[in-house]
């Protein structure tokens, strides 16, 4: 029975293509006796993807958690502290190169752009200069959009050039995002603490007891004492009362050294809840 990978559809997404590079750098760190099938199964929406692997539908989820032009995915960190039991395993970062896709004869002729808000976000300079006066709709994935557009002729949709090439579908223009060193890290996440590399870093949310006056200094200055760096800290609301707020914390050590330990210990005295995402290793991919 094969193992299944969840990611964010229909076939052709950015995720897919993460999830595609984590099997196969997986299969070249296997050993032969221990080599597993899996299979790639994409859901409608990143929730899905990560409740499919509390479901048990399937083994992992590969998700994105950030970008370098446009920061954090909210759903991702909205799904990791609502759902529980959750561990990431290890990190992605995939360079993003996006297209437009289009059986429009020229740009003058587009109407409408279609695309995840994400990837509308990341090429809005672009779009500003050579199309400034279509409408921008947002999609659920990059290659949602991309059915029917042999109809809709006036319409066109920002993916990748794989997915073009995967639906046989024209390609209007190429790097079309603003900044070519356009990147989104991915998380590889499953109910499982069985990480296939050396863990350099932990991720990890918290709220505050109060809104008081240095509740979160007090939090942070844990890890300031100890040396440890924080390469990543955001907020996001609780959804509980308007001005509440969760902490999500990327932090460059191990959740097992005797240093982060020591911290996790007297950070749950600044917390009113803790949740450890997991510690894992960075794997940058090469297209």
């Amino acid at each position: 029975m094969n193992l299944k990978i969840a990611h964010l559809g229909p076939p052709g997404t950015y995720a897919e293509q993460a999830a595609f590079s984590y099997l196969n750098w997986l299969n070249t760190h296997q050993s032969i006796t221990s080599q597993k099938r899996f299979e790639l199964c994409p859901y409608p929406t990143i929730a899905k993807s990560l409740q499919a692997v509390i479901d048990k539908e399937a083994k992992i989820a590969v998700v994105p958690v950030e970008n370098s032009i446009e920061g954090s995915v909210n759903m991702t960190l909205d799904s990791l502290w609502s759902l529980d039991n959750l561990k990431i395993q290890l990190a992605l970062v995939l360079p993003i190169q996006h297209t437009l896709i289009s059986y429009a004869n020229s740009l003058d002729t587009i109407k409408n752009i279609y695309s995840h808000p994400q990837a509308l976000a990341q090429c809005q300079g672009w779009i500003s200069q050579f199309l400034p006066n279509v409408n921008l709709i947002p999609s659920n994935s990059t290659t949602e959009a991309l059915q029917g557009l042999e109809q809709e002729v006036t319409t066109a949709a920002i993916s990748s050039s794989r997915a073009a090439q995967l639906y046989n579908l024209p390609i209007l223009a190429r790097g079309i995002n603003d900044y070519p060193e356009n990147c989104t890290r991915f998380w590889v996440v499953s109910t499982e603490e069985n990480n296939p590399m050396d863990c350099t870093h932990t991720s990890l949310a918290f709220s505050v007891p109060a809104n008081i006056p240095g509740a979160l200094m007090k939090a942070l200055q844990v890890f300031a004492h100890l040396g440890i760096n924080l390469s990543r800290i955001e907020s996001r609301p609780t959804k509980r009362s308007l001005g509440e707020y969760l902490f999500y914390l990327d932090i460059e050590a191990d959740v097992n050294a005797q240093m982060m330990k020591s911290a996790l210990g007297e950070l749950q005295n600044y917390t009113e809840i803790l949740k450890i995402f997991g510690s894992y290793g960075v794997l940058p991919i090469s297209l």
